[in-house]
């Protein structure tokens, strides 16, 4: 098997992991947190967001002036009542709560319930 195939399968076996993550402009130090199914998706060979001035930054500043990093992954349970979408949104919530990537510190918006 010639070395892009065996990569391209490697990639298919891995497990698709979700969680908690964050962008953060190393300019500004403002940060954004996300929730994704699939980390897969954070490759960070295109960007596109739909938090307009992250995009917009994303843009002024160019992706070196940007890091992506995971903050938590979600363990996932054994359980048929489990939902994965809440759990995460959960864990999400708490990541928000801690960092409060809001206004000047950040891209969120504040959730109100």
């Amino acid at each position: 098997m010639d070395r892009k195939k065996e990569l391209k399968q490697l990639y298919k076996e891995t497990p698709i992991e979700a969680g908690i993550y964050q962008i953060k402009n190393t300019i500004n130090e403002k940060m954004f947190i996300g929730s994704t199914r699939n980390f897969k998706t954070l490759n960070g060979v295109t960007f596109t967001h739909t938090n307009k001035t992250l995009q917009d930054e994303w843009h002024q500043f160019g992706k070196e002036a940007f890091t992506i990093d995971i903050l938590e992954k979600l363990k996932k349970k054994d359980d048929p009542y489990y939902n994965e979408k809440e759990a995460l949104a959960e864990l999400e919530n708490k990541w928000l709560e801690q960092l409060q990537p809001y206004g000047e510190r950040g891209y969120n918006k504040k959730k109100f319930r």
